[in-house]
């Protein structure tokens, strides 16, 4: 089953007028897709009314089981399985467990946030991405906006965009399977 998904799309040449564009467009009841922009824009996650991500809660949670796995293996094995004195020391010497309880909780934070993101952003190897404009990675900024999920018609969308200082505007189709 083949679908169409149509987009319509503002270039933008200066970050300023693309946040104040933002902010008119989506007053006048536009549902923003996406913004593309070829550097990191300052307060555009707030004007777009994008949420803090939950990336640090998962974070902690897979760093607290790092933490839970470096000592359920260390006294596992030092108090459990093979007891064994060394230098007159108790059977689960704390303190030398810290260097691998650090690592451990380290390394399962930062694998748990990479494909926690990627699981998320649904980016996988074999996924074809969806390329709005080339100049995106250059020197513009696109607005990407979905006709399917807006009511408004191409028409007005185009001169609302034109009006918030789009230097041109493009429709783009993506076949999906």
């Amino acid at each position: 089953m083949m679908s169409n998904t149509k987009f319509i799309l503002g270039v933008y040449e200066d970050e300023d007028i693309l946040l104040s564009a933002i902010t008119n467009i989506r007053t006048a009841g536009v549902k923003i897709h996406e913004v593309y922009s070829p550097f990191p824009v300052h307060g555009i996650d707030d004007v777009l009314g994008y949420k803090r991500s939950k990336l640090s809660i998962v974070a902690f949670l897979f760093g607290v089981l790092g933490t839970s796995l470096a000592l359920t293996m260390q006294i596992g094995m030092m108090g459990v399985d093979w007891p064994m004195i060394i230098g007159g020391k108790d059977f689960i010497p704390y303190p030398s467990f810290v260097p691998v309880i650090f690592e451990l909780t380290v390394l399962l934070a930062a694998y748990g946030m990479c494909f926690t993101f990627f699981i998320v952003s649904d980016l996988k190897p074999w996924a074809k991405p969806r390329i709005f404009d080339l100049r995106i990675t250059d020197d513009k900024h696109v607005m990407a906006i979905d006709l399917d999920q807006n009511k408004i018609d191409v028409a007005k969308i185009d001169k609302i965009l034109k009006d918030n200082g789009a230097s041109e505007v493009n429709q783009k189709t993506f076949d999906e399977a």
